[in-house]
């Protein structure tokens, strides 16, 4: 059994955080059907695997037809949640919005991701991932000293502030619903998202704890914690902080604590110059037996193939082996229930789960584009 065992959602098809969100909610065992546009292009269109579609089928619809609209109507009459990353408005247009599916469906959580949110002056403007980074605050500070900010992977927006957040917005609003039987509508923006995981850095900034980007412990400021390049090109990350953790580091590059005060902020340039170039005295194979099993907080940058295969992650079973190769397993990890990365469901056992008689089977079917 998974912890979402026997909840049914309806994806409506996109790109980026919607589909994560699915696949997240899909991986702990939710009944998730995906509807799609005809001649949508998936991942694998996209140059990836399709990975985030993975764990539930699909339905081709034309959400223009009526009668494409009255099948997503029929579905969502069964479901206990929706997710959606539409720009505001559009769902009303197609005749799917809140207000008329919740009053169809009471218990109904309407889940919607969208980058700047549901209202504001910008809720209806275009944007990717960098920009709502951007708009949050969070992008200035991606950066080192006199250096322009960094773009990141699309982590931050699409993912961690975005898909991740909608589902735990959905998760909530469905224990809101069990409890009282009513249900909402959740409005997921990625700019309130990546601002929500800066909580912290925010924190710092109000206490004028904060300097300009790159000068602070937590942003490659500080020398115990950055990137360095070893004698092969290959880079090692330090990030020992608390003063045991850097003792056991500088005692490792055979450094003093006197000729490597951690907090006198005058010398951080200085020392990291030096230490850069101990770093590249040795091998990261090198530089890892040395500091393997130690308290150092110092580990090699392993890059996506290598971190699939090595060891810790092997034992722990991060990655799964999928026909596109090894991918990430499901997180988090539960004690007595168990989520793992699904054979995907063909829809007619998807819409068995739901509830549906053979009959409404076999008429979704025959009147839909059938995918996976």
């Amino acid at each position: 059994m998974a912890p979402l065992d026997g909840i049914n959602i309806v994806e409506f098809g996109g790109i980026g955080p919607g589909p994560f969100a699915g696949m997240l909610l899909a991986d702990l065992g939710a009944n998730v059907i995906r509807l799609h546009r005809h001649g949508e292009k998936s991942p694998v269109d996209l140059g990836g695997s399709g990975a985030d579609h993975r764990s539930r089928p699909g339905i081709a619809v034309d959400l223009k037809n009526p009668r494409d609209v009255e099948l997503a109507v029929r579905l969502v009459d069964s479901a206990d949640a929706l997710i959606e990353g539409f720009r505001p408005g559009v769902m009303e247009r197609l005749g799917l919005g809140p207000d008329r599916l919740l009053a169809r469906n009471p218990k109904l959580v309407y889940g919607r991701i969208t980058g700047y949110g549901q209202d504001g002056p910008l809720a209806k403007t275009p944007g990717h991932d960098i920009n709502y980074i951007a708009m949050s605050g969070v992008l200035s500070a991606l950066a080192r000293v006199g250096e322009r900010p960094l773009a990141p992977i699309n982590l931050l927006g699409d993912y961690g502030g975005g898909g991740m957040l909608l589902a735990f917005g959905v998760l909530g609003a469905l224990l809101q619903a069990q409890r009282t039987g009513e249900g909402e509508v959740v409005d997921a923006a990625m700019v309130d998202g990546v601002a929500q995981l800066a909580t912290i850095v925010f924190s710092f900034s109000q206490a004028g704890a904060w300097g300009a980007p790159g000068t602070n412990v937590i942003d490659s400021g500080a020398h115990f914690y950055d990137v360095y390049e070893t004698s092969d090109g290959l880079h090692f990350a330090v990030g020992a902080i608390e003063p045991q953790f850097y003792s056991e580091f500088i005692r490792l590059l055979d450094l003093t604590p006197e000729a490597a005060p951690q907090w006198d902020r005058s010398r951080w340039a200085e020392l990291k110059e030096r230490i850069a170039g101990i770093f590249k005295t040795k091998t990261r194979a090198e530089w890892s037996r040395i500091f393997e099993g130690t308290d150092a907080c110092a580990t090699p940058v392993l890059g996506l193939e290598e971190a699939a295969h090595h060891p810790h992650n092997l034992a722990r079973q991060s990655f799964v082996q999928r026909a596109e190769g090894l991918l990430p397993a499901t997180a988090p990890r539960f004690s007595s229930t168990k989520s793992a990365v699904r054979e995907t469901p063909s829809l007619e056992q998807a819409l068995e789960l739901w509830g549906f008689d053979d009959l409404v089977v076999s008429s979704i079917q025959a009147s839909s584009g059938i995918s996976s």
